[in-house]
């Protein structure tokens, strides 16, 4: 694999850091005004995380993100990872999308239906990453982990709820 040489290696990363965090914010806009009124309504299982624990997660995981996509980026250009880096922008794009159903709709049930192609989307980017760089696919299996964990929480509350 060719590693891409630029004068400026660290833009790409820069650029892939906006992006992540640009995803973060919108899912976090719709998200936060949810927060305080309708989840807080909704009935939680007993091991539902503190809600003050999802932002420094989320942060962690955006970032892991980032710099995974980005140490692909470099082994092969944008040209050499087409297909992972279009894997990548997919999950991103069903990461921002399950909070819109979730919170922004307020319909656990569908957010549920799509948090599974998201997840199906994080484990075919983490593959495809691995083969790139496996730093890279080891930066996903912490986020793979958590919408995992989300995954069964978002199934309690509908199931909780409806």
């Amino acid at each position: 694999m060719n590693m891409v040489t630029t004068k400026y290696p660290w833009l790409g990363l820069i650029v892939l850091l906006a992006i992540c965090f640009a995803a973060a914010g919108i899912g976090g806009a719709v998200t936060t005004p949810k927060i305080d009124n309708w989840y807080a309504t909704l009935a939680k299982p007993t091991w539902n995380p503190p809600n003050w624990i999802f932002g420094p997660v989320w942060s962690a995981l955006f970032l892991g993100m980032a710099v995974a996509a980005w140490l692909v980026w470099r082994q092969g250009g944008s040209s050499g990872a087409v297909w992972p880096l279009v894997l990548f922008g997919v999950q991103l794009v069903l990461n921002v999308l399950w909070s819109c159903l979730f919170f922004g709709l307020q319909n656990p049930g569908v957010a549920f239906m799509e948090v599974l192609v998201l997840w199906a989307a994080i484990a075919a980017t983490m593959v495809a990453f691995w083969f790139r760089s496996t730093v890279a696919g080891v930066l996903f299996v912490p986020y793979l982990a958590w919408v995992t964990f989300a995954s069964v929480l978002n199934f309690t509350i509908w199931r909780l709820n409806w």
